[in-house]
């Protein structure tokens, strides 16, 4: 079985080929950096614009690179929310259009559910498994039970982990996209202890009961410092500093969240093989790597992240979660809408504050 997977929720054009042999035969993906670059941030039309452009010709050369052709393909799956709703349009319609011409099932597919079944397309993981979604719109941690089955056991009652490193790292004076460049600066430090001490940073919701997590304190906390720095243009190494302390503050935070969770989940679910997995953008950051499998082994499970290429929007992970909802009858009708809001557990309980971000 062969699937094309569609990828247009942010500001990468993605198109993927994959197997129901977990074969990913093709994942092209093209990165708008240069385009939002001059924003700061991702502009909403020009994303849209931009895939409209690419996406054919990326659509093209998935299918060579898979050395396949449209009659080849047993279903088109696109994602088809959450995201920039004009983003997703181009998207979705092109995946329609595909499945109507050539007569093959359309599949929409949640853009975190991607996430959530990438460990499965690379690891062939076991449900159920403890699932830490990071990445810049959405940090949950949820219980994976079954394709298409979640249970949401926190969410971030503000910002996300993502937006907090790029809103962090654009107080900074860093270059956009923020999270990976505060990361490199990160690793410039010479002296964590002297880092953590001189900048000293809050761990909003450590050590409280529940899962839910809390970041626009921290955001703020990295302003004060930065606004404290001399006058003039901001030094290498106070930066380099105030990244190291920020980054292993973040990681501090999601292990001890996670840590109420994996309690919960060891007394709540058998699986053959405990696993925690990190999956989103934010989960390519080095630190916060290290800071959970640490966690994992003291509770005797095992962690699982993502292969860097496939941590960040790509439509591998949509033309998987298609190809799993497939195999078990699922598939969409024509009249599917796109939903810039889609949460993958939508009988959770509603968070104060939470709002689309739940």
């Amino acid at each position: 079985m062969n699937i094309l997977g569609i990828e247009t929720s942010c500001d990468e054009t993605s198109a993927s080929v994959v197997n129901d042999k977990r074969e990913i035969l093709s994942n092209l993906v093209l990165s708008q950096l240069k385009e939002h670059e001059a924003f700061g941030g991702v502009v909403p039309e020009i994303a849209a614009r931009a895939h409209m452009e690419h996406l054919d010709t990326l659509i093209k050369g998935a299918l060579n690179d898979a050395d396949l052709t449209f009659d080849d393909l047993d279903g088109v799956a696109a994602t088809c929310g959450p995201g920039l709703i004009g983003g997703v349009m181009v998207g979705m319609m092109a995946g329609k259009a595909i499945a109507a011409a050539k007569d093959i099932p359309f599949i929409a597919v949640n853009h975190l559910e991607g996430h959530a079944l990438t460990p499965r397309l690379t690891d062939n993981i076991e449900f159920p498994y403890l699932l830490l979604l990071i990445s810049g719109g959405h940090t949950q941690i949820l219980v994976a039970e079954d394709v298409g089955k979640y249970k949401r056991w926190g969410t971030t009652l503000d910002d996300a982990a993502g937006e907090c490193f790029d809103k962090s790292a654009k107080l900074m004076g860093l270059p956009y996209p923020g999270g990976p460049n505060l990361e490199k600066m990160a690793a410039k430090c010479t002296d964590p202890e002297k880092a953590t001490k001189s900048f000293p940073l809050p761990l909003p919701m450590k050590g409280r009961k529940g899962y839910d997590f809390s970041f626009s304190g921290l955001k703020t906390a990295v302003r004060t410092h930065v606004e404290k720095l001399p006058v003039g243009d901001l030094q290498p190494d106070d930066i380099a500093d105030l990244s190291y302390a920020f980054q292993a503050t973040m990681a501090e935070v999601l292990s001890n969240r996670c840590e109420n969770a994996i309690h919960d989940f060891l007394k709540q679910y058998t699986a053959k093989t405990p696993t925690l997995v990190v999956s989103g953008g934010v989960s390519a950051n080095s630190s916060i790597r290290e800071a959970l499998t640490a966690l994992a082994a003291r509770h005797d499970m095992s962690l699982y992240a993502p292969p860097l290429e496939l941590c960040s929007d790509n439509a591998a992970m949509i033309a998987w979660a298609g190809l799993e909802r497939l195999q078990k009858g699922l598939q969409d009708g024509f009249d599917f809408k796109a939903h810039p809001r889609w949460p993958l557990d939508p009988d959770a309980a509603p968070r104060q504050g939470a709002g689309v971000k739940a």
